[in-house]
């Protein structure tokens, strides 16, 4: 056995990949979430991550922004996997089996430390809030509306307010300047 914290238990420690039924890996992080603090798997398990992305898109006119898997169907699960912790695992709820090699005696194949750091990296880049993606507009720059009753106008960038994830452009209506307050959503550039 691996007492905690030891140096022992730095090198045991592996990523490992559950694979899981397809919309089902909330459920199963949960469940082990929840074993990992009521149970003895706390000491072999460490994290359970599943990537997701926020992915922008626009409904009825407003900006709705989601979570997606990036990965469906898997499980990211840091581990130590000794005695018991791989049949618990693999009988979780939802679990199907680790990845692994195609013999059925295979055991569990451990993710690279370059797979790691990708996974890794990719879950903290898109963390970044939304915000740094959507402040790309500039006072003074053209551009067209694309959604709302105003669309087809074109008008010039007054005001940004990336708070408020919101633009004034001045258009012209029958010849004359008038302010418009959008959201980001509703204008693209020319």
């Amino acid at each position: 056995m691996v007492e905690a914290g030891s140096e022992k238990e730095v090198k045991a420690r592996k990523w490992y990949v559950l694979r899981a039924i397809s919309g089902k890996e909330a459920k199963v992080k949960e469940v082990l979430d929840a074993a990992i603090k009521n149970t003895d798997l706390g000491q072999y398990v460490f994290q359970v991550l599943i990537p997701t992305e926020k992915v922008v898109t626009n409904r009825n006119g407003k900006r709705v922004v989601k979570e997606r898997t990036l990965y469906s169907g898997y499980v990211f699960i840091e581990a130590i996997l000794t005695g018991e912790v791989i049949y618990e695992l693999r009988n979780t709820t939802n679990v199907i089996d680790f990845l692994r090699g195609r013999a059925k005696t295979s055991e569990p194949e451990s993710l690279r430390e370059d797979e790691v750091m990708r996974m890794l990296g990719a879950a903290d880049d898109l963390r970044q809030p939304l915000d740094e993606q959507l402040s790309e507009f500039v006072v003074g720059e053209s551009v067209k509306v694309v959604f709302g009753p105003f669309n087809g106008f074109r008008g010039v960038i007054k005001e940004v307010n990336n708070d408020k994830q919101k633009i004034k452009v001045e258009v012209k209506i029958f010849d004359r300047p008038t302010d418009l307050e959008l959201e980001h959503s509703q204008v693209e550039r020319e």
